[in-house]
């Protein structure tokens, strides 16, 4: 009985795994509890609740949903940092409208001081009361007068019209902005939402296994990045990998190595927590050279080089969606925060499946 009930427990986990992951019901279903029937379990009863294979299938649904948590936290902060850029455009575009304004009126005291001149001189204008005029030495020393009155007439007529269709556009780019930027808002409260939905799911999964199952989680997911490791070094990717850091570079490693021990924290930019392109970003502004948030930015801003050219301070971009970033060390190692209920640590370069490699200071 006690395997029966061991073996239905476990199947009921996985298919709600494969529920919080499938289109459409990625957090409908609430996950079953785990825990094994009281006529199961006593303390006498030292077999595992779950095999190597089942709680295998339960280390990858948990990756999974965090490395899928990992790629919406990416795309919030690369919006909220979009956001905050328009936020300047807004206050700049709302400058630029206050100093048309008063150009307009500045304009306007002009032109309402010709017309002021012009009707003190009884309303004739300077062409007429020189015709008028029987001083002919008054008559010529005036012409040049009259044609400076009407070209500054001109290009004052000129100028207000410029003035009032750039204000005019200043308004509708400013309009344009302000939709972009309640768009953006709306995206950022979509991508929270999702985040936090992903988060709960798999904090959930690990809640529900008891502490030995969270030690063999933790020992598969060893066992699976020293496997990966040993075959990509096995393969002979960093074999010629020789390159040494630059100034900027080691000044980068030596802040992020720094930070080993630190928790994971969804977002965080330290200097007490870090998630992986907080950690990245952090300590190559700490070498002076700012780079891009997210590691999707990161990816796809730096500029990129073969796996054969790394050197320490260099960034590895890891799977398809760029949803995750460490720092090259040397040696086929990294230096990266993991994720959740993980620390920043060092780890095989070739422990997860590598999208391509970034420099920031080339």
């Amino acid at each position: 009985m006690n395997r029966r009930h061991c073996a239905t427990a476990a199947i009921t986990l996985v298919c709600a795994l494969a529920l919080l992951t499938s289109t459409g019901q990625a957090m409908a279903a609430p996950v079953p509890d785990p825990s094994p029937s009281p006529s199961s379990s006593s303390p006498a009863d030292s077999t595992p609740r779950y095999s190597t294979a089942e709680l295998e299938k339960v280390r990858e649904q948990i990756e999974t949903l965090y490395r899928k948590a990992g790629a919406a936290t990416d795309a919030y902060n690369l919006a909220e940092e979009q956001t905050k850029k328009q936020s300047g455009e807004i206050v700049k575009l709302a400058k630029a409208i206050v100093d048309g304004q008063a150009r307009i009126a500045a304009l306007k005291d002009r032109a309402g001081a010709q017309a002021r001149e012009q009707y003190r001189n009884g309303g004739l204008p300077p062409g007429a009361q020189l015709a008028l005029s029987n001083d002919p030495k008054l008559f010529l020393d005036g012409i040049n007068k009259v044609r400076q009155s009407q070209q500054a007439s001109k290009s004052l007529l000129s100028d207000l019209n410029q003035t009032q269709q750039d204000l005019e556009t200043y308004t509708q780019d400013a309009s344009a902005n302000w939709e972009k930027l309640e768009t953006n808002r709306v995206k950022q409260a979509k991508a929270k939402k999702k985040i936090n939905a992903q988060i709960k799911a798999a904090e959930k999964l690990e809640s529900q296994l008891e502490k030995k199952e969270r030690d063999r989680l933790l020992q598969l997911e060893r066992d699976a990045a020293d496997k990966a490791q040993t075959a990509w070094l096995s393969s002979g990717a960093v074999k010629d990998v020789s390159g040494e850091a630059s100034e900027a570079g080691a000044a980068a490693v030596a802040f992020a190595t720094a930070q080993i021990g630190k928790p994971y924290v969804w977002g965080a930019e330290g200097p007490g927590s870090y998630d992986c392109s907080g950690l990245t970003s952090q300590a190559w502004l700490a070498a002076k050279r700012p780079i891009p948030r997210t590691s999707q930015e990161q990816w796809r801003l730096l500029p990129r080089i073969d796996i054969q050219d790394m050197r320490p301070g260099d960034l590895i971009i890891y799977h398809a969606d760029a949803s995750h970033v460490g720092m090259y060390v040397g040696d086929g190692a990294i230096v990266h925060a993991p994720r959740p209920g993980r620390n920043v640590t060092l780890a095989g370069a070739g422990s997860m499946k590598i999208l391509g490699v970034v420099r920031p200071d080339k």
